[in-house]
């Protein structure tokens, strides 16, 4: 299948970010606001998932969560993924299947990074999934302008440009 076939076949929707998305797990059982750390503001979902669709045309701009997120590679070709510590430091790590060129199946942000995603090759995507604990929530999601990013971490402005939106 094509990356337009993936997205009519899931059902897949526009995310924010970049990419197109579908929801597909939420866990029925929530985790209490008190039994949270203090930056969640309501209860969670113990986990969520979600189908994730990137095309080389487009690219997912950093943002963050408050929570850890793995993400899982099912098809296609391989996405980097670009990771901006708390701290500042900048790493990367390549999702896909081939493993002897230093690919990865599985990958997970933690909590509070930021991280931005793009297609490697061109004319291409990559299908993926993201596995979230506490449960996603729009209320944890930050997805900042290249100023506000970029004036937080000012020594990785040229990939800040390159993977913001605004």
């Amino acid at each position: 299948m094509n990356a337009q076939e993936l997205i009519r076949f899931f059902d897949l929707e526009a995310h924010p970010e970049g990419g197109y998305f579908k929801e597909t797990y939420r866990s029925k059982g929530e985790i209490l606001e008190q039994n949270l750390a203090e930056y969640f503001e309501g209860n969670r979902n113990y986990g969520t998932s979600i189908y994730f669709l990137l095309t080389s045309d487009k690219f997912s701009a950093f943002h963050k969560i408050s929570q850890d997120e793995t993400w899982h590679f099912y098809n296609g070709t391989a996405l980097k993924l670009h990771i901006i510590s708390p701290l500042g430091h900048y790493s990367f790590v390549i999702i896909g299947n081939d493993f002897t060129a230093g690919q990865v199946p599985q990958f997970t942000v933690l909590a509070h990074h930021y991280f931005a995603a793009e297609v490697l090759q061109k004319d291409s995507f990559s299908f993926v999934g993201c596995t979230v604990a506490p449960g996603f929530d729009f209320r944890d999601f930050v997805l900042p302008t290249y100023a506000t990013l970029s004036s937080e971490f000012p020594k990785h402005q040229k990939i800040i440009a390159q993977l913001t939106h605004q």
